[in-house]
């Protein structure tokens, strides 16, 4: 499955959205933000179990949205670029299995947003993260001020956004953006079996705890307790609930749909 800027490849139970504008740093074009929505479309169809987002090359996740493009625009002009990055980070954070943001290279801008909707981040010791839009006169449109905000601290979140600053790869993971920190030789193939580690569990119980998880950024803390409570009473009765507990009480690894 291929667009011209975007592939989908899809194995087993892992499917992975590379952004192929490597010439161009991976840059969002509007045109490629419609394959994304296209592909993440598709993978959800396929249902996969895990879902890999990354950047065509070695210089870049995504470098930003297409600032060339942004340079003219009228004000409802933007609002509808901002809801065409709206809608894609949010299909990335209410996707129906976990998804992982492969960082490798530069995430500034609204590559930094789309990595922040994920559910893991994974870095390459040659990451660098950023969300630089007060640099060019704007600031993050596509997300990234709340949900950089409930990841890290008030302080941290306020110079990012304010100075516009660029935090290597361990200052990443110092600051909680990041879970893990990878040597360059090594990313690939980490990125590759923490997805297929993601995809071995249980799909229902993963989706459910993706979305009770979400919940609790939303609503009163009763709301998303109540979320809790159906999600998890209804994981009973289902094979992988079964399968899963019959198996520790047996010593013996479960077989999960």
């Amino acid at each position: 499955m291929t667009w011209e800027t975007v592939t989908l490849d899809i194995d087993d139970d892992v499917a992975t959205l590379t952004i192929d504008r490597p010439e161009s740093l991976n840059a969002l074009t509007v045109e490629t933000l419609e394959a994304m929505e296209a592909a993440l479309a598709d993978a959800a169809d396929a249902g996969v179990r895990a879902l890999v987002l990354a950047g065509a090359g070695d210089r870049a996740f995504v470098a930003g949205a297409d600032i060339s493009y942004m340079t003219d625009l009228s004000t409802p002009e933007a609002q509808g670029y901002a809801e065409l990055g709206h809608r894609i980070a949010e299909t990335i954070e209410t996707f129906p299995a976990p998804v992982v943001a492969a960082i490798d290279g530069y995430a500034f801008g609204g590559g930094s947003e789309l990595a922040l909707a994920a559910d893991l981040r994974v870095a390459s010791e040659d990451a660098v993260i950023g969300q630089t839009e007060i640099d060019i006169g704007i600031i993050p449109g596509w997300g990234g001020t709340q949900r950089l905000a409930r990841l890290v601290d008030d302080g941290t979140a306020r110079r990012l956004v304010f100075l516009g600053e660029r935090l290597d790869a361990e200052a990443a993971a110092e600051a909680g953006i990041v879970g893990e920190v990878v040597p360059a030789d090594e990313f690939d193939e980490r990125v590759d079996a923490l997805a297929a580690e993601l995809a071995a569990k249980p799909a229902f119980a993963m989706r459910a705890a993706k979305e009770a998880l979400n919940a609790a950024h939303e609503g009163s803390t009763a709301a998303g307790m109540a979320l809790e409570r159906r999600a998890w009473s209804g994981l009973f009765g289902t094979h992988d609930q079964r399968e899963g507990m019959r198996a520790f009480v047996e010593k013996r690894d479960p077989e999960f749909e």
